[in-house]
């Protein structure tokens, strides 16, 4: 009987800790959300959900082997906050917004789904002779495909995870120098380069292999290609990451949140 009660206490204290903790990364995660600027927030998002929406449609290409869709215009602009993100509040901080954009985007997935559904008449569709068709497209697009959606979920989550850590770690082996060009510059490329290719091959072998027959040859091929076609994009504007996360250690944004942080892990 004496057993039975100190397991009881003992389950009892363990409940009130993991209680204590959940509220207390709940208000680290409220004040993340204050700290980052939300134009980078807001666009980190909405990046993310046209990323989901522009994949619909294909570019026409004069070569077989190399797969890319629409969503490559802003999947650059995801990766580049991500990676601003780890270099200032860290891949803990930058895995948690990930996440809010990743749930953000299931929401709204379902709004269009809802909307795909609801009876109704899109406007590009009144085209003599193929209303039905266009309408029925367009319901399709927006409505999405279920296999897709969790194949880009499930590969977003893993890749963001991925570049994150990456970056971070890259980042440790500038001691000397870590808010340097180079520091910056390496970090975000490396990460990059490893999160495009993982997000890449992890919805061609989850969706394009299973679904579309294609073989594991060409989803390590157009994995790469995308990579490299993505990787520029990073290169071209990556500077703006660098400029923006010296801006912000220069106006100490942030600060409430790693003080947080700080007595966080004091009173640990």
């Amino acid at each position: 009987m004496r057993s039975f009660f100190v397991a009881q206490l003992r389950l009892y204290s363990y409940g009130r800790y993991m209680i204590s903790a959940l509220k207390r990364q709940f208000q680290e995660f409220k004040i993340l959300l204050r700290s980052i600027p939300g134009i980078v927030t807001a666009l980190f998002i909405m990046s993310v959900c046209a990323m989901n929406l522009l994949a619909n449609k294909s570019i026409a290409l004069p070569v077989d082997w190399l797969a890319l869709d629409c969503g490559i215009i802003v999947s650059w602009f995801a990766f580049l906050a991500m990676d601003m993100i780890t270099k200032h509040f860290g891949p803990k901080a930058a895995t948690e917004i990930s996440v809010l954009a990743i749930g953000v985007n299931l929401i709204f997935c379902l709004l269009f789904y809802i909307g795909s559904i609801i009876p109704g008449v899109w406007g590009e569709s009144y085209v003599e002779g193929s209303e039905n068709v266009i309408n029925s497209a367009l319901d399709g697009t927006f409505g999405g495909t279920r296999y897709v959606l969790a194949g880009s979920t499930l590969a977003f989550i893993v890749s963001s995870f991925i570049n994150n850590f990456a970056n971070w770690g890259v980042g440790r082996a500038f001691r000397k120098n870590p808010d340097g060009k180079a520091a910056y510059f390496l970090r975000s490329y490396v990460s990059t380069a490893i999160g495009q290719f993982a997000d890449n091959f992890i919805f061609a072998l989850t969706v394009s292999h299973v679904f579309f027959g294609w073989s594991l040859l060409q989803c390590v091929t157009c994995s790469l290609t995308g990579m490299v076609a993505e990787l520029l994009f990073e290169v071209l504007f990556s500077y703006i990451g660098y400029a923006s996360c010296r801006r912000w250690k220069r106006e100490k944004v942030g600060e409430e949140y790693f003080e947080f942080v700080r007595k966080c892990r004091e009173s640990a």
